[in-house]
């Protein structure tokens, strides 16, 4: 099992930006998924933005994120990133890295079988 930290979290005001940094234990596969995702007191676990490692990279958001968020990979590294601007007090939460292989929904919990400890988020309006 790949083991995964988080890094870069805090506290912001409101049109602020933090970016989070995940850091993967073991290298990925062409055929895994790293994901993002929160969880904001009295609410669930959702999905926030997902990527593809292999070819293409292609990238997933939720609506709530999009224009907003942007997940990236550095491979060489074992490293990914949520760059978040604009962020806003709904944004407040922890936030967890995750991967997984062969992702057919790339923000769904269930997908993933590898988890971060989760980093706090908070955003001050």
């Amino acid at each position: 099992q790949v083991h995964l930290a988080e890094s870069g979290g805090g506290s912001v005001q409101a049109g602020g930006s933090l970016r989070l940094s995940c850091a993967a234990s073991t290298y990925t596969t062409s055929s895994d998924s790293m994901g993002w995702f929160r969880q904001a007191p009295g609410k669930e676990r959702e999905g926030v933005a997902s990527i593809f490692t292999g070819a293409g990279g292609s990238t997933y958001y939720a609506d709530s994120v999009k224009g907003r968020f942007a997940i990236s990979r550095d491979n060489a590294k074992n490293t990914f990133y949520l760059q978040m601007n604009n962020l806003k007090p709904d944004d407040t939460a922890v936030y967890f890295c995750a991967t997984g292989r062969w992702i057919a929904d790339h923000l769904a919990e269930y997908e993933y079988n590898s988890w971060g400890q989760g980093i706090q988020v908070t955003v001050s309006s």
